[in-house]
């Protein structure tokens, strides 16, 4: 079973393709950057990407905690205010290799403004 509803698949299969990543550092300092991301319904993960990802502050918080929360965003209306947006917080892999990548794990998922 997904972590995911059908609303919140939709919305992050859509043309959205930047997120935010959130991360703490060695200090506990929270670090959030954008990045590009895919959601993987193979394994019901967001896969986050970039080049040369392996050489971030991201993925060493990432390979030192195992956590993570991901934000994927936008207004869907200005007039009226009507942001949406999917939040997912959990266990992360930093994925080593020639396609290497940061993997999302959800334990809960938050979302609004989805509907309607």
């Amino acid at each position: 079973m997904s972590a995911f509803t059908d609303a919140q698949r939709n919305y992050l299969t859509s043309r959205r393709r930047l997120a935010r990543i959130a991360t703490v550092g060695t200090d506990g300092t929270p670090h959030v950057v954008p990045g590009g991301f895919a959601y993987n319904p193979e394994l019901d993960t967001i896969d986050l990407g970039g080049h040369n990802i392996e050489a971030t502050k991201k993925f060493r918080d990432v390979a030192r905690t195992g956590r993570a929360a991901v934000v994927i965003d936008d207004l869907a209306s200005t007039d009226p205010w009507r942001p949406r947006a999917v939040e997912i917080r959990g266990r992360a892999e930093a994925v080593t290799g020639p396609d290497a990548l940061i993997r999302v794990h959800p334990d809960k998922v938050i979302s609004w403004g989805l509907d309607g």
